[in-house]
Formats: structure tokens, C-alpha cells, sequence
């Protein structure tokens, strides 16, 4: 009998850190992040993914963990898989991924997630000026239904979708965004303001060591150390995809990635069970474990006509 359903090409154990896991997380842009992984245009396949912070914020009912958050660590993403049709051949620089969401949803057994205000001192968000403290809302998901005892008489359907999906850029490309980005550093305190409490933090998150985590790639290694120093945070979305927020792409919809580097290398992460249209105060999601089931239905070569 012919097989049917997904192929789990990337699991997740709760029990383990995001560098634990069988197929250890990554959370950077770098195009020499190496593949963990290899699907086949027409496959469906399921990606697994803990949630933004990689279990370091709890279902408890305070809110320490949110107070204390680290940002050096986000997004934990599975991947880089390698993208390859039916011949073998992989996706080019230059192609499009066409790719499709089939299902989502939690992960077994963790069904739950929660949404957070940052502290003042720990970064802030829009509404840091009426809520300076950081918070914390537990959510239990039945269905598509949540609740929170928190937030007593309010349940509610979601719109699961994950945050982050996106593939991996060129060197060219990553150069152009650290460049672009130093610049919006060096001079963007000058020229933009949001508020108040946002003028005092970084309009830019420039490569770092601290909290870097890069898949297959050892630390402690020369590699280690010449990719961290170059590798994009995956704060801010880019011309790959990435921190995108999208509440729409969720079951049925399809988005249009363009490729980069050979094979594409797709990673995915940072599930929300719901949010509104981006995240006011920066945790603004409900934010969740999960499993993405997708299918590439193609790669189509881009032609600019001039």
C-alpha cells in the first residue's frame, strides 16, 4: 500500500534544549547555517518548533520569566531544509518557493501558550507608557477555541499561523542587510522616533555572539565564531520572508519565497495560536509550541522584463 500523510523530517522533544534536539534549532540568518534536512517538490512533509523563546517562558502564573526574558536567544527556527525536485536537482538563486500551508497547530500534549508585556527595563514595547510592568496571560487552547484564567469570560477561536518562515540569504544579500542596518544604528536615533521609551532602545539588532545558537555548526569553533560575527538576528522581517507576523497565513494559504542560495535552506518558527494585526507589545501573540505540515508545489525561475 502507498504511504499517506505528512513525513516528519523535523521533530522536537520538549524534554530537550533547542541545541539538544535531535536536529539542533538555529536562531540566525547566515547561508552557511548547513541544511538538517532535504524535501522534495510535491512532498508533504511536517516541521516541528517550540515556541519563540525555546521553553524559557513557562506556564506558570507569574511573570519572572517574562520580566527576565533574554533577546539575545530570539527566534528559535527548525530548519534549514534543503528543497530539491523530483530529479534531484535543487532549488537555484533566482527561483521562487511556492510553498503551502496544509495544517498546523500545536504540538501533542503542549497545548497551551501565552502572550506578555516586556518591562520597561527590559525592553518595552508600544505601550510601555500605561503598562511599564512586564505581565504575562497563560492560554489553553480546546480546538481552535482558547481561554485564559487571567482574562476571566473571554474565549475565543485563533488563527494559528507561524511567525517566522522564510529562507535562508546569500552572503551578498546578508551584507547588504548589515550594512543597511549599522547605518539605522549609527544614525536612526537622530531621525525616527516612536516613543518615548522605544527612543531608548536599539532601532537595529546587529550580529552577536551572545545567545547565538547555529544548528549543525559546533560551537566553540572557528566557524562558530565567523558566522556568528556575521549572521542576521531574525528580529526584523526581510527580503527572505522571515519574522513576517501575518495572522492570514495559516491553513490553505500559500506564500512566495524568494530563493537565495542553492537548495533554498527553508526555516520556520515562532508559532502564534492568534493575533491581531502585528504585536503591539512586542509578545502581542499567543505565542505556542507547534507543527507546520507543508507542501512545495514548485519553484518557479524569475524573469525581469525591463
Amino acid at each position: 500500500m502507498s504511504k499517506h500523510g505528512p513525513r516528519l523530517v523535523v521533530p522536537i522533544d520538549l524534554k530537550k534544549k533547542p541545541w539538544e534536539q535531535t536536529l539542533p534549532l538555529h536562531n540566525r540568518w547566515h547561508p552557511d547555517i548547513p541544511s538538517v534536512a532535504e524535501v522534495t517538490v510535491g512532498e508533504l512533509f511536517r516541521v516541528e518548533m517550540v515556541d519563540f523563546s525555546g521553553g524559557g517562558i513557562t506556564n506558570s502564573y507569574t511573570a519572572e520569566d517574562i520580566k527576565h526574558a533574554d533577546f539575545s536567544i530570539v527566534h528559535y527556527l527548525s530548519g534549514p531544509i534543503r528543497v530539491v525536485d523530483t530529479d534531484g536537482i535543487p532549488a537555484k538563486p533566482g527561483d521562487l518557493l511556492a510553498v503551502e500551508i496544509c495544517n498546523l497547530g500545536p504540538l501533542p500534549g503542549d497545548e497551551w501558550g501565552y502572550t506578555a508585556t516586556f518591562d520597561r527595563e527590559n525592553g518595552g514595547g508600544f505601550l510601555t507608557d500605561h503598562f511599564p510592568c512586564a505581565t504575562k496571560a497563560i492560554w489553553y487552547f480546546e480546538g481552535i477555541y482558547t481561554y485564559s484564567p487571567q482574562i476571566p469570560g473571554v474565549r475565543f477561536p485563533g488563527l494559528t499561523h507561524p511567525g517566522i518562515i522564510g529562507t535562508a540569504p546569500s552572503m551578498e544579500l546578508l551584507n547588504v542587510w548589515n550594512e543597511r542596518e549599522r547605518e539605522l544604528e549609527k544614525n536612526g536615533l537622530q531621525s525616527l522616533k516612536l516613543c518615548d521609551v522605544l527612543h531608548t532602545r536599539p532601532l537595529a539588532n546587529l550580529p552577536t555572539a551572545e545567545g547565538c545558537h547555529l544548528g549543525l555548526v559546533k560551537a566553540d569553533t572557528s566557524e562558530w565564531a565567523n558566522i556568528a560575527s556575521e549572521a542576521a538576528r531574525t528580529i526584523p522581517g526581510r527580503e527572505n520572508g522571515g519574522n513576517c507576523d501575518i495572522k492570514n497565513l495559516s491553513k490553505g494559504s500559500k506564500i512566495y519565497l524568494p530563493v537565495f542560495v542553492e537548495g533554498a535552506n527553508f526555516s520556520t518558527g515562532d508559532m502564534h495560536f492568534s493575533q491581531g494585526d502585528g504585536e503591539v507589545s512586542f509578545c502581542g501573540a499567543i505565542e505556542m509550541s507547534g507543527f507546520l505540515e507543508l507542501k512545495y508545489f514548485c519553484y518557479l525561475i524569475l524573469v525581469f522584463l525591463i
